[in-house]
């Protein structure tokens, strides 16, 4: 079974840390995920961008898109699609297909991310 690792921390805080410190807990991180690989547990590993790059499809009749990751408390992040898209409105277009085919209520949280890690050819499904 594969497990997503969903990373929470203070973003302004570790936004605000110096170059010495990020290039340090980036090492540490590989230094896991090597072991990882080794073992050939490792999938993909990537980083979300800031939340000031997110937007939110807020599903409903009419679907309305609203700057930064505001999905409703009472909602649980249930897991994630990587779509190559060209442009942010195409990934909005996305979204809203994804909004359509899932029903009512909730919202699909967009945004870029930075691909750390692809995917080992031992993990591909096809």
């Amino acid at each position: 079974m594969l497990y997503a690792m969903l990373c929470y921390d203070n973003e302004d805080a570790v936004c605000a840390w110096p170059k010495e410190k990020e290039a340090a807990v980036m090492a540490d991180l590989a230094a896991v995920q090597q072991k990882l690989a080794a073992q050939g547990k490792l999938g993909p590993v990537a980083r979300l961008m800031p939340t000031t790059a997110a937007v939110t499809l807020r599903k409903g009749a009419e679907a309305v898109v609203l700057d930064g990751p505001f999905a409703e408390t009472k909602e649980q992040l249930l897991g994630f699609f990587v779509v190559d898209c060209a442009s942010l409105e195409e990934a909005i277009e996305t979204a809203r297909e994804m909004a359509q085919a899932c029903g009512s209520g909730g919202a699909f949280e967009i945004r870029p991310i930075a691909v750390l890690n692809p995917v080992p050819p031992s993990l591909q499904q096809g």
